[in-house]
């Protein structure tokens, strides 16, 4: 039997269950990994068989998991993060007895306060699709904020603003049943990035501070049918589902997916 092809450090790492590709590669930067009893290098070719991985001084093996992702309707309270130590309560609690087990990564994470559709998957080359800039994965959300948002200032979100030399922007927006005098305090908002909080910072540096925040669909799969803190894992056409462009928005093109 040949012995398996050399493979990146990267993709180790998330194959095995540490973290993420983007995850691995600050690790990497941050000299936290060692191969062979040498800091690693980003990019750099490992034998999985033979060689000597560590991470934080904790040794690594190869991890034979099944490639499992859910869907999951995320409620207000719960973080998107397995490891943080003032927050207990994540959205990995929500997974089924039998999934327990798994290494689960949160591909497109939602804040504490905010709810709705998140994936998790064991699946690292998943994770990074959903999660690398060059893929436009389109994120749709439903903003309700605690005053009335004029139409007339809907342009400000998509050409967004800069805080601190970081520009924070939305792809489209549109208010949900405005009033007679064109404003509305529910508005709905698509993006393909999404920077740690950036819609609440924005709306905030608009003036209209963030009531309440849900995620409701990502690329053409609808949280629809998902009961709060409930669960469902996708076959391979739900998971296709997520890259998918339904009814594209003005500044969102299919040409920019890769």
């Amino acid at each position: 039997m040949s012995s398996p092809e050399p493979i990146r450090i990267q993709k180790f790492l998330a194959d095995a269950g540490v973290c993420s590709r983007r995850a691995a590669e600050t690790l990497i930067q941050e000299g936290e990994v060692w191969v062979n009893a040498k800091v690693a290098t980003l990019g750099q070719k490992i034998d999985p068989a033979n060689d000597k991985v560590t991470v934080s001084g904790r040794s690594v093996r190869p991890l034979a998991q099944p490639k499992v992702t859910l869907a999951v309707h995320k409620p207000r309270g719960l973080v998107c993060s397995n490891d943080d130590p003032h927050n207990p309560d994540t959205v990995f609690d929500l997974l089924p007895r039998e999934f327990a087990k798994h290494r689960f990564f949160c591909a497109g994470r939602l804040d504490k306060d905010s709810e709705g559709l998140v994936i998790l998957t064991t699946d690292g080359d998943l994770a990074n699709r959903l999660m690398h800039p060059r893929n436009v994965v389109v994120k749709r959300y439903h903003v309700l904020l605690e005053e009335p948002f004029p139409k007339a200032r809907l342009g400000k979100l998509t050409r967004g603003v800069t805080i601190e030399d970081e520009k924070l922007k939305v792809e489209y927006a549109n208010l949900i049943n405005p009033s007679a005098d064109g404003s509305s305090a529910s508005i709905d908002v698509h993006m393909h990035h999404g920077k740690k909080r950036e819609i609440r910072q924005l709306f905030l540096a608009l003036g209209h501070p963030v009531k309440r925040l849900r995620r409701y669909q990502i690329g053409a799969l609808p949280l629809k049918g998902i009961p709060v803190r409930g669960v469902k894992q996708l076959a391979p056409k739900g998971i296709e589902a997520l890259f998918e462009l339904p009814g594209l928005t003005p500044r969102i093109s299919k040409t920019k997916r890769s």
